[in-house]
């Protein structure tokens, strides 16, 4: 019997979740913005307890790496260093577009339009979106690949070539500028999805089926941007201030 724990700290939401076998998984998940640090802990052990389990029985835990807000990454992460340690757990690294293209594949608009390609793309602030080309499993029971890396990029340089489905919070934030070379019908988009404990329990799933667990000292915040922050005077040029 397969038993996973997810923890997602990378956005505004706080997730966890619980996975027996094959059993419905448990879910805690909140927008929270600030809290999660307080919440994260206690729902760990709040879903071990309702279940009868310890955390020692997990097969690994999984978390999410980002790329996402810098500070809720280095939070889930750090979580499940200090989970994973204490037991001798392996631990699942996923990534945030991953977990969100493993839940989109799961709605029902995304199945009527059975998209061979699609890209999901979420916020990334400063101006800019992290986004990533998928291709669709040939069956429900597969997962969606990845084609080629995340990318960081101003919102008209995505590339929507071959791309008949787009999803994620970069449609809410950005809207139009992302359709500057390309249109794509409205029933084939989803702002509303975002990332939850139970995209990253679906992607650790087939990670642990195919044996890709790793040694926790091995698990590091995926960092797309190297920067954090703008300058003042980078500010003024990207959103047009004049300075005082």
């Amino acid at each position: 019997m397969t038993h996973l724990l997810a923890i997602d700290t990378s956005s505004a939401w706080c997730s966890v979740a619980l996975s027996m076998h094959e059993s419905a998984p448990q879910l805690r998940h909140e927008l929270v913005s600030a809290g999660a640090s307080q919440l994260l802990l206690p729902w760990v052990e709040d879903l071990l307890q309702d279940a009868n389990l310890q955390l020692k029985d997990m097969d690994a835990i999984a978390v999410g790496i980002g790329p996402g807000a810098f500070t809720g990454v280095r939070l889930g992460v750090a979580a499940v260093q200090g989970l994973a340690i204490s037991t001798n757990l392996p631990v699942i690294p996923v990534t945030s577009l991953d977990a969100i293209a493993a839940q989109l594949c799961k709605t029902q608009q995304f199945k009527k339009k059975q998209p061979q390609c699609f890209v999901i793309a979420i916020d990334a602030r400063m101006d800019e979106i992290y986004w990533a080309k998928y291709q669709s499993a040939e069956s429900i029971s597969e997962l969606p690949r990845r084609l080629g890396d995340i990318h960081l990029s101003k919102p008209e340089d995505i590339q929507l070539g071959g791309i008949h489905y787009l999803a994620g919070s970069g449609l809410k934030v950005f809207g139009e500028r992302l359709f500057v070379n390309r249109t794509i019908s409205s029933d084939a988009l989803d702002a509303d999805i975002s990332i939850s404990a139970i995209g990253i329990l679906e992607c650790a799933k087939r990670a642990l089926k195919n044996n890709q667990q790793c040694d926790v000292h091995h698990l590091a915040p995926l960092y797309v941007r190297d920067k954090v922050a703008l300058t003042t005077h980078e500010r003024e040029i990207a959103f047009g201030k004049s300075s005082s």
